[in-house]
């Protein structure tokens, strides 16, 4: 049975609330009544937060907080733009954050949308049903490891299995779910924590300060959920505030709307143009875009919209972004599940080197940048490496003494992680693009549907 109000309330939070002070589930929900005024100077409730529960409406108030950055002056907000479904409202391939504004980041800004179905890190097998359409990880003779197959710290010693002609490739270990680029988080709580304390983000200077600020200005609406102790446990305070911000992505409709013209396709009650279904069957289409075999597009076994991700690693060898600054050191590589900013031992297996974790594709139409380093500003740009970064590599990668520098943004090294096999990818030079042009617009096309808000025209 559901319980109203009880979506995801885990029993860490629960555990950690009863150590503060005796706390009955119905004390923890119907504390702090939805509209009550707030020590960060709510004085009431905007339309639409009636369905948020008292921890979810102290962490909206946390997410357009700017106090709690070292600047003063950046909040959660700040890059997740509540107007741009929670992406960056520029075109910055990386944004500046830091106790003065001035430290750019490492890595483009992922949206906050869709992201509380997704799974903690971890390696397993594939999912047949999820990877129809999908080739077998690319055997890499060097690491025993493959494309999507990189072996990570729990089969490290395991060799990747071989794809013979005509037979299906045997299962193998790939690297799924975790939040951020690499997957360094398991849990939006972790992840608001990260975003705190990063130098080049909020980069609140130490816990001490952050619970400080914690204390003065949400200490009351936090002490009538978790006890009075709350407030003298720094530990706790800051805790308890990552998991309201956890709560807010959570239960906010506005983080997981499911308002796309393709939702209302799904249900019957739109119809996509020619160019669109066009775009749809090549996304769909093993052999042209095979966008489907990472970005799911169906309904899940128990009903639930796709999210157009399926959570795995893939490394694409997209080209170097010298617009990062990061990137004016030659010496510099972010090698995505290998660091800079993971550090475990699923950093240091050499077939995890290269990989970002596949986004999901809702709103993308509506992003300014686009993979891990932003290095793209349109769809166009996206659909034409897809299309060519096989078959025409110097239209991708500059050239140096003459020769094309492909895969320049990832050591030699590693190249044998690079994703060659699955379609568009795998054509030689002189085969032609895998996509036309037109095939570009149309998946484009389908692309422009899936982004929320949509209206159906007036009859």
């Amino acid at each position: 049975m559901r319980l109203p109000n009880l979506r995801l309330i885990t029993p860490r939070t629960i555990r950690s609330a009863q150590g503060a002070a005796s706390i009955t589930l119905a004390a923890f929900l119907s504390a702090t009544p939805v509209g009550a005024a707030s020590d960060a100077g709510s004085k009431t409730t905007a339309p639409g937060d009636a369905d948020l529960s008292a921890v979810a409406t102290i962490g909206k108030a946390l997410f357009s907080d700017p106090t709690l950055s070292a600047s003063g002056q950046m909040s959660c907000a700040s890059c997740h733009d509540p107007g741009n479904h929670f992406a960056p409202s520029n075109a910055r391939p990386v944004q500046l954050g830091g106790a003065y504004l001035d430290q750019p980041g490492l890595r483009a800004v992922p949206s906050l949308t869709y992201k509380r179905q997704t799974p903690p890190f971890t390696f397993g097998m594939l999912d047949p049903t999820s990877e129809a359409g999908e080739a077998a990880p690319q055997a890499v003779a060097q690491q025993g490891t493959g494309a999507k197959g990189a072996a990570g710290a729990s089969a490290s010693t395991q060799p990747a299995p071989q794809k013979t002609a005509g037979t299906p490739a045997a299962a193998s270990p790939v690297p799924r779910g975790g939040l951020f680029w690499d997957g360094r988080a398991d849990t939006l709580q972790e992840q608001a924590l990260a975003v705190l304390f990063t130098h080049f983000e909020m980069a609140e200077p130490d816990r001490a300060t952050l619970a400080a600020t914690l204390r003065a200005r949400y200490g009351d609406r936090l002490a009538r959920l978790f006890g009075e102790a709350v407030r003298d446990d720094d530990k706790m305070l800051i805790d308890e505030a990552a998991f309201a911000l956890s709560r807010y992505q959570t239960e906010a409709v506005e983080f997981h709307p499911y308002t796309s013209k393709y939702d209302a396709f799904l249900a019957g009650e739109a119809q996509l143009s020619p160019a669109e279904a066009r775009g749809r069957a090549l996304f769909d289409d093993p052999k042209k875009g095979n966008c489907a075999a990472c970005h799911l597009d169906t309904r899940s076994a128990d009903g639930r919209p796709p999210q157009f991700t399926d959570y795995e690693y893939e490394a694409l060898g997209v080209p170097r972004n010298p617009a990062i600054p990061a990137n004016a050191d030659p010496q510099y590589i972010d090698l995505g599940l290998c660091g800079p900013l993971r550090h475990d031992t699923i950093s240091t297996q050499p077939g995890n080197c290269g990989m970002f974790k596949t986004p999901s594709l809702r709103n993308v139409a509506t992003r300014h940048v686009f993979f891990h380093n932003g290095v793209y500003t349109s769809l166009q740009q996206v659909l034409r490496f897809y299309a060519k970064r096989d078959s025409d590599p110097r239209a991708i990668y500059p050239t140096r003494n003459g020769k094309v520098a492909r895969f320049d943004d990832l050591p030699t090294r590693y190249q044998g992680n690079i994703d060659r096999t699955d379609a568009p990818f795998g054509r030689k030079p002189g085969e032609g693009d895998a996509l036309t042009k037109a095939e570009q617009a149309d998946i484009i096309a389908f692309l422009e549907t899936l982004t929320d808000g949509y209206a159906p025209p007036e009859e």
